[in-house]
């Protein structure tokens, strides 16, 4: 139907996939497309039950990561890490290598 949502689900790359290690690109083009990725990850992300997925995850070699720590998905598109302070520790997981878990800091 016209204006109906579609989305999809997408397959989670897993480790010892060689797409995890190689770098992601800028984001250039804020259009259709990356919506429909940044939707198809929420929902593949949602049916994994996970709370964050990049889109090298889903084989998109892009700087694109959703989070949802239980306040709704937030989207981040080529961020940037431009100061730090304090440290907080937690044990965390990751949909690419399951079953594993450490404490990160």
């Amino acid at each position: 139907m016209k204006g109906e949502l579609i989305m999809a689900l997408r397959n989670i790359v897993k480790t010892p996939d060689d797409i995890l290690k190689k770098k992601s690109r800028n984001v250039e083009v804020f259009d259709k497309k990356l919506h429909t990725l940044l939707d198809d990850m929420a929902e593949t992300m949602e049916e994994a039950n996970g709370v964050g997925l990049a889109a090298v995850q889903v084989g998109i070699l892009r700087k694109v990561f959703i989070v949802d720590i239980g306040e709704g998905i937030t989207e981040y598109i080529n961020p940037e890490i431009i100061s730090t302070s304090g440290t907080q520790s937690d044990r965390e997981g990751c949909l690419s290598f399951p079953g594993q878990w450490g404490t990160v800091t």
